[in-house]
């Protein structure tokens, strides 16, 4: 009703903007984080704890975790890491390389800032690709709706330009540079 109103009053073509939330704190990310239940062997399981008490939340609550998820995978998103992680010249997997990515999230605030201290301490043989779902999985059982937010962060491998300065993926991709 109201949208038809404006369009009455203002036409066919008006723009609807939604401004940003205010994202949660690193110290609110952290805590949802270590709700990961590891005691548990099931992905599913692992992640249950955390996905519910987000869906618990107001929906600004659920996007800022995936933010703050995107901005910190895509920390760890440097040719440095990626050298450890590919350890010599064994096939390199832009997808392995992000759920090792996802692994180092997932263990916390201290596994995290080992590895952007220490970038020997990154594995090399673990991985937990479902953190990437649980703002989907929180928003679906909040909402009963698809989820189809997209945060301002890539953490696509290689999307983080600082930390991997001089190499972009697509020139590569194409042979048009030199790396």
């Amino acid at each position: 009703k109201w949208l038809d109103d404006l369009r009455a009053q203002y036409g066919e073509h008006i723009t609807i903007e939604v401004k940003p939330q205010p994202e949660i704190s690193n110290e609110r990310f952290w805590g949802y984080i270590h709700l990961l239940d590891w005691s548990k062997s099931e992905d599913d399981a692992i992640l249950e704890p955390l996905v519910k008490r987000l869906s618990e939340q107001r929906l600004p609550e659920i996007f800022g975790f995936n933010e703050i998820l995107a901005r910190k995978l895509s920390q760890l998103d440097t040719r440095e890491l990626a050298t450890v992680f590919r350890q010599g010249d064994e096939y390199f997997s832009d997808d392995s390389f992000l759920y090792a990515r996802c692994c180092v999230v997932a263990n916390g605030r201290e596994a995290f800032e080992e590895v952007l201290h220490n970038p020997s301490a990154f594995p090399t043989n673990l991985t937990f690709e479902p953190i990437l779902y649980v703002p989907k999985d929180a928003y679906e059982l909040k909402t009963g709706k698809p989820w189809s937010y997209v945060p301002r962060t890539s953490y696509e491998t290689g999307s983080n330009r600082k930390g991997w300065p001089g190499f972009n993926w697509l020139d590569n991709a194409l042979g048009t540079t030199e790396e």
